[in-house]
């Protein structure tokens, strides 16, 4: 069976740092709260459209789900538009974040960490800036 398309991501972390996440995909990145299943452990899932692209999991104690962790992980990329918004919206919430342009694209990539550590790139392609 081939794969068919992505379908989200899981951060898992204790209860305050979820909540810090949850309002960071939200207010900063852009995605949107929506309904989660009544699973056993608390947790959010944030959408993009119809889609939960994240999911917000607490650790339970004896996880030891440390933040700020070096692995090969690098980033998650998000398509966006509305470059100058988003710019505005990342200096108001005073998040540092680098530029960088796609050779032999015209695509504009935005690069910053969220509240644990993790990656996350705002990727613009030619026309939706």
């Amino acid at each position: 069976m081939p794969v068919i398309g992505f379908d989200h991501y899981n951060l898992r972390a204790e209860h305050a740092l979820l909540d810090r996440l949850r309002d960071f995909y939200v207010d900063v990145v852009g995605l949107a709260r929506g309904a989660r299943p009544p699973f056993r452990s608390f947790g959010y899932w944030l959408y993009v459209g119809e889609q939960a692209v994240l999911h917000l999991s607490e650790a339970s104690p004896l996880e030891g789900r440390a933040a700020d962790v070096v692995g090969t992980f690098s980033h998650v990329a998000f398509a966006c538009t509305g470059l100058g918004e988003i710019e505005a919206r990342l200096q108001r919430n005073r998040i540092d974040y680098t530029i960088d342009r796609v050779p032999l694209r015209d695509q504009i990539q935005l690069f910053f960490s969220d509240p644990a550590g993790n990656g996350v790139e705002l990727s613009f392609a030619a026309g939706a800036v």
